[in-house]
């Protein structure tokens, strides 16, 4: 089964009024087709900050790849361990990796959505 997740910037009033929706349909018995992981950032600012260019490259390769510790991923990459780690552990802590039971990471997505609104 494919996993996917929906990457958005929403501000707070836009995720309570998507959440009100959700739970108005779970009260009339309406399930959703597919439940769909999300992540969201308040900002534009927060987001280019966890989604970088060296990140986005990060979450590819290691997609591509079986799991790897941080360590091989930093060898595989290029890059310094130090700034791998800190990289992953952002990454993590966000959603858009996982840490295995043996402790190597793994990108359980087959798909990221994003959507960044131009307009209000």
């Amino acid at each position: 089964m494919s996993r996917d997740v929906k990457v958005a910037i929403r501000g707070i009033q836009e995720y309570f009024e998507e959440a009100g929706k959700v739970l108005a349909d779970a009260d009339q018995g309406i399930d959703p087709a597919q439940p769909v992981e999300r992540v969201y950032f308040h900002d534009l600012k927060t987001f280019l900050r966890y989604m970088t260019p060296k990140r986005f490259e990060l979450i590819e390769r290691l997609h591509n790849s079986e799991a790897l510790s941080i360590r091989a991923l930093a060898k595989m990459l290029g890059r310094h361990y130090k700034n791998v780690f800190e990289d992953v552990k952002m990454l993590e802590q966000v959603g858009l990796l996982e840490r295995t039971g043996d402790g190597l990471y793994i990108v359980p997505w087959d798909e990221i959505n994003t959507t960044i609104k131009l307009a209000a």
